[in-house]
């Protein structure tokens, strides 16, 4: 079913624009924007593809799916994949971050897929970020030198676990241990799941099945809350260097 109309006309309630605000966004008449969301008529391909890149949203999800029950920072599901919406935003258009605070970090396993509970997060503004879904994570513990812990990773949702980038940066949310913060490597044709490296060697590496994978986010930049000191600096661009050799390594014997 096409759900065209009434979801352009949700989303640009959600965005709280007026027909008018909107038309100017797309660059179209007030009048063609009144004449889609009544259905009278449909949008070409041209215009789906600004209305996609406007949302952040596929072409296919805006034609396909009912979005008129997602609120600001809910989600919709897909089959078994969620779609986040970057869509809370203020009057100046930037969009806005939810923060997981430390004491509630634990909970972010029962409530990561709730709304309700996405919604009462705090919200920060970082209007520097790229394009996407950004949370803000605290870390907890050393393994991620020289990331303190009591600091703040920001990261961007991934909706396809596909777009992997092997010895990147992610938050891993799984079903059996919770939230992480670790360097990733992708195993899931050789083992079924992904490798969860930490910078820190004082710490193994370990594998967590694919199917219990509930969310990466990759790393977008950091707050810190502490300062570092000469020491911390010295440690982590050592283990840089011998994470560096390791991939190198690798490579080279599988070549």
């Amino acid at each position: 079913m096409n759900h065209i109309s009434k979801n352009i006309r949700h989303l640009r309630k959600l965005r709280k624009l007026t027909q008018e605000e909107f038309s100017k966004e797309l660059n179209i008449t007030k009048s063609r924007i009144g004449s889609y969301e009544e259905g009278r008529s449909e949008p070409s391909i041209e215009t789906l593809i600004e209305l996609s890149n406007f949302f952040k949203l596929p072409v296919d999800v805006l034609i396909k799916n009912d979005l008129s029950y997602a609120m600001d920072s809910s989600f919709i599901e897909i089959g078994n994949q969620r779609v986040l919406f970057p869509i809370m935003v203020e009057a100046d258009d930037d969009n806005l971050i939810e923060v997981v605070p430390v004491k509630a970090s634990a909970g972010y396993l029962l409530g990561y897929n709730d709304p309700e509970y996405i919604e009462q997060l705090q919200k920060i503004k970082l209007p520097f970020l790229p394009t996407g879904k950004h949370r803000a994570f605290p870390i907890k513990g050393d393994s991620m030198l020289p990331m303190k812990d009591g600091a703040y990773v920001v990261a961007k949702f991934v909706e396809d676990f596909n777009d992997i980038k092997n010895g990147s940066s992610y938050v891993v949310v799984t079903a059996n241990d919770g939230m992480t913060y670790k360097r990733i490597y992708d195993k899931v044709e050789e083992k079924g799941a992904l490798l969860l490296s930490p910078d820190n060697t004082s710490y193994q590496s370990y594998h967590v099945p694919i199917s219990e994978v509930l969310e990466l986010w990759e790393f977008t930049c950091s707050i810190n809350t502490q300062e570092y000191d000469e020491r911390d600096l010295k440690l982590s661009s050592i283990i840089k260097m011998f994470n560096d050799l390791k991939v190198e390594l690798e490579t080279f014997v599988r070549n």
